[in-house]
């Protein structure tokens, strides 16, 4: 047998939430957006929650229900150029660091 791993996508699971004022948040919207840039294996880039003034950069290859994100290629960016672009390689980030998820143009 190979020791090469099989790898499956399938579409996230839909969860509906309800907030106080009766508005419905449809959490699968969310993740629909991480699986289409992980299906195209598009550039994406990573803002963080306590540190804006570095992204992340790199492509999904994972992520589950709790929004954590697994990336490749990975690597710290400094929106000011102040330091020099450190790659990372493969890496897991936490859901609750990201505020915002774009494509890299």
């Amino acid at each position: 047998m190979s020791g090469r791993q099989q790898r499956v996508m399938v579409q996230p699971i839909v969860k509906y939430f309800t907030v106080d004022n009766g508005t419905l948040l449809i959490i699968s919207l969310i993740q629909n957006v991480i699986f289409k840039n992980l299906q195209q294996k598009t550039k994406i880039s990573i803002w963080l929650y306590d540190n804006i003034e570095m992204r992340i950069e790199g492509r999904i290859i994972g992520f589950d229900e709790f929004m954590n994100v697994v990336l490749d290629e990975a690597a710290e960016v400094y929106v000011k150029d102040a330091k020099p672009r450190r790659e990372l390689g493969r890496i897991l980030l936490k859901g609750d660091n990201i505020t915002l998820i774009q494509q890299v143009v």
